[in-house]
């Protein structure tokens, strides 16, 4: 279960509930958004089928202490219904994949969720095929590995065949999706496909 929109917006983007881009979310939605992950654990923390709650979906620009802050009590609110289910923890995309490391090892089922995405940045705008896929195999790689080096399991909870690259044939779309599931099966809680139907052709 994910928590993708929040009340103030996380992101400013459409998919967080944001309509102006503007990023609202801080301490003052705290404990509305604590209580919207009660609601939700209260209700399915005893289901078998229950097998992790997403405490807020990629989190950028707010203030790194208050997440930390809402994700202990939002922690603690799904602990108070299941200590079996997993707690992932998005690691906001404005830091590091590692910004959450230190935080996470006093918790228990724990999952950092990375979202690796080449499609949205401006670094891969001039980038071949070979580029795109040496920098998964390289430095996302290396990323990846760090964030799997705690106690808490790694997920790449969304990632895409779809990029900048102009012109790439069917094979080049073969090769940089298979260096992506290379890469990203080494993911402790494993990965997600964002997603099966969008708005590009491929």
């Amino acid at each position: 279960m994910d928590l993708h929109a929040v009340q103030g917006s996380q992101n400013g983007n459409d998919h967080s509930g944001a309509r102006d881009g503007y990023i609202e979310w801080g301490d003052s939605y705290i404990p509305n958004t604590v209580s919207v992950i009660d609601f939700f654990a209260r209700r399915y923390g005893d289901n078998p089928s229950l097998g992790g709650v997403e405490l807020m979906n990629e989190p950028s620009g707010v203030n790194l202490d208050s997440l930390k802050n809402y994700y202990k009590q939002a922690y603690d609110a799904v602990r108070r219904y299941s200590q079996s289910a997993y707690v992932i923890m998005s690691n906001p995309l404005d830091h590091d994949s590692k910004v959450l490391l230190s935080f996470v090892q006093h918790f228990n089922n724990v999952v950092i969720d990375v979202h690796y995405y080449n499609l949205y940045s401006d670094y891969f705008n001039s980038q071949n095929t070979q580029q795109n896929i040496d920098f998964i195999r390289n430095q996302r790689a290396s990323d990846l590995s760090g964030v799997s080096s705690t106690n808490a399991l790694s997920f790449v909870g969304e990632w895409t065949s779809a990029w900048s690259v102009q012109g790439a044939s069917k094979e080049d779309y073969q090769n940089y999706a298979q260096a992506q599931l290379d890469v990203y099966s080494r993911a402790t809680f494993g990965w997600a496909y964002w997603s099966y139907k969008c708005q590009y052709d491929q």
